[in-house]
């Protein structure tokens, strides 16, 4: 008979390496990735306007997602690019295209966390400073 506290423990030990082999891909991507650095330093900086700004709740939603975009479509680009190389290690066309598209796809996400970012943080901050 099979103890059923034990596929419990076996569910729960799978779940935290799930965990640890993501931390494994933050800490990559914040070593590895110049440009999450830029991210980090933005979501810092947003966030902390954020709260002295004390910005609505539908604002905050807004704020919040559009940094998990941009994260995340750059999560996608540094995993992306360690595929072209393993697979195209010799430079190829077709693995700069792939490269090129994803690099794209950070941009445009960067680009519209911007465009949302100064929507909804700058009246308030130019209100803040009597601009």
């Amino acid at each position: 008979m099979k103890n059923p506290d034990n596929k419990f423990s076996i569910f729960f030990l799978e779940r935290l390496k799930s965990f640890k082999h993501a931390w494994d891909g933050w800490k990559f991507v914040l070593k590895t990735q110049q440009n999450a650095w830029i991210h980090l330093a933005a979501t810092i900086l947003v966030i902390l306007m954020s709260l002295w700004l004390r910005i609505q709740r539908a604002d905050w939603i807004a704020i919040l997602l559009v940094i998990g975009i941009v994260w995340t479509a750059e999560f996608f680009n540094t995993a992306m690019e360690a595929v072209v190389d393993l697979v195209s290690p010799e430079k190829h066309p077709l693995a700069k295209i792939g490269k090129d598209v994803g690099a794209a796809a950070v941009l445009i996400a960067a680009g519209m966390a911007l465009a949302i970012g100064l929507i909804i943080l700058g009246p308030p901050l130019l209100a803040k400073l009597g601009i």
